[in-house]
């Protein structure tokens, strides 16, 4: 499963540097030196050829001709990055201008989730270890299933796929969720009433 780090912003300068929307607690281990990252698959804005095309083309050079279009690659490796004004630039190999940086906005950039360690803390878990778990209550009642983790400013909110259709956002404290199970695949939440009607 590719775990999404980040996403590629609007070009920095005419050497080929991006800012980077950074989606990870990690950023200096994730966007360091030689780090090679994982296009997301069908994330190809602005290419001369649809991803299904590529195994049966040549690799494209670095740096398009003028007038070609440039294919997002599958992988970028990281030759530098750095913050700036709270913001990570990234310089990838082979993006040596301003159009070929242009032409990776947009593009998610990510690492496979069997490379991710587990956190220490066993209060802490990635995005990846909870989604796809199905939520109940304390006393057995099915929920929903969690799609997605939304990072909010205040507290990361699980967002809950309802049964009956729609979602949910659930606060992800120890008062409202007060077990996660990964062994058996569930995550138990006690919500105050009228949270799932919101």
């Amino acid at each position: 499963m590719l775990l999404i780090i980040g996403r590629i912003g609007k070009p920095h300068g005419l050497r080929g540097e991006v800012t980077v929307e950074v989606r990870t607690d990690e950023p200096e281990a994730r966007f360091a030196p030689g780090a090679v990252l994982s296009t997301e698959p069908g994330a190809t804005p602005r290419t001369g050829l649809p991803r299904e095309a590529r195994a049966s083309t040549p690799e494209p050079a670095a740096t398009p001709e003028p007038g070609v279009a440039y294919e997002v690659p599958d992988e970028l490796t990281i030759e530098a990055a750095r913050w700036h004004q709270g913001r990570m630039l990234v310089a990838f190999e082979g993006v040596l201008d301003r159009e070929t940086a242009e032409a990776l906005r947009g593009t998610l950039i990510g690492v496979d989730s069997a490379s991710v360690a587990a956190p220490e803390d066993p209060e802490e878990f990635h995005d990846h270890q909870l989604v796809g778990l199905a939520v109940v209550t304390p006393a057995g009642e099915h929920l929903g299933e969690v799609v997605k983790i939304d990072h909010a400013p205040a507290s990361d909110l699980l967002v809950l796929r309802r049964p009956q259709g729609g979602t949910a956002l659930i606060p992800f404290v120890k008062a409202i969720v007060p077990e996660v199970d990964l062994a058996g695949g569930r995550v138990v939440v006690d919500p105050p009433a009228g949270l799932l009607d919101l």
